[in-house]
């Protein structure tokens, strides 16, 4: 019997990324594709409210000559995977790939990222769950007017990760793996397990001057310094070594002070 598996993002049904990670999976097992309606991003694990919200819309698309049906949810990442595993999904599936996201989630950004969220709630349920991340601007990460990108090559680095995930099994106390990608890589690129990096990734600039009667989302710039990062750290991998980062995450955010 094949597997179930689940298949989200945070930048909506109609994102490119959300597709190729679809392909990359499709011949591992039998897909179920839930994700929001519309772009996500920076939703974190949230549940907001809303008149739409619950509303699903049923969509089909062929992938290598097998049709999929997808499911294009009005609500955050983390809702499109309640309602997936709740109403859409045969039974419960075995993993969850979120992404591939347009832009990098490392460092104390986690915390904010739907691609992430999207797994925390697969989690809950008992899920293991892949995230994917590439390299972007950050001026595009909010953006529904996807760039154009080479897939196959990043395609080819899902597959390849979920295939050893589903074969393997996660070691015990890891339900979440964190996956970034960064530019120019391919399969054969290093893959290395990482820490989350303690520092941000980028930050939030201070406005100047403005009228608090007006609309002002906040500016952001990267802000790395190689001698901050931890070169254990998925920073430090992704961005100065420039090799795929897999970072273990767990659900327990527990200080280590109460681990011993």
């Amino acid at each position: 019997m094949k597997p179930i598996i689940l298949v989200t993002n945070d930048d909506g049904i109609h994102s490119p990324g959300l597709w190729a990670a679809a392909q990359a999976a499709s011949s591992l097992g039998d897909l179920v594709v839930v994700a929001p309606m519309y772009q996500q991003t920076g939703m974190g694990r949230s549940f907001p409210k809303g008149e739409d919200v619950g509303k699903i819309q049923r969509f089909t698309r062929w992938i290598d000559g097998q049709e999929i049906v997808a499911y294009g949810v009005h609500g955050s990442p983390a809702q499109a995977v309640a309602y997936g595993v709740l109403e859409l999904c045969p039974s419960k599936p075995d993993l969850c790939i979120s992404g591939i996201n347009y832009g990098e989630n490392l460092g104390l950004s986690i915390t904010c990222s739907g691609t992430l969220g999207a797994c925390f709630e697969a989690d809950s349920h008992g899920i293991p769950s892949i995230a994917f991340s590439i390299q972007a601007d950050l001026t595009d990460q909010h953006s529904s007017d996807f760039k154009e990108i080479d897939w196959e090559p990043i395609r080819s680095i899902v597959h390849a990760i979920a295939k050893e995930r589903l074969s393997e099994g996660f070691p015990q106390e890891i339900s979440i793996f964190n996956v970034n990608i960064p530019n120019g890589a391919t399969v054969s690129t290093e893959r290395r397990l990482t820490r989350q990096s303690r520092s941000n990734y980028s930050v939030f600039l201070k406005p100047g001057l403005r009228d608090f009667q007006q609309a002002y989302p906040l500016q952001t710039r990267l802000d790395v310094s190689k001698e901050t990062i931890d070169p254990r750290s998925d920073i430090y991998a992704y961005y100065f070594d420039q090799v795929v980062s897999i970072t273990p995450l767990t659900w327990d955010l527990s200080s280590a002070y109460f681990k011993e």
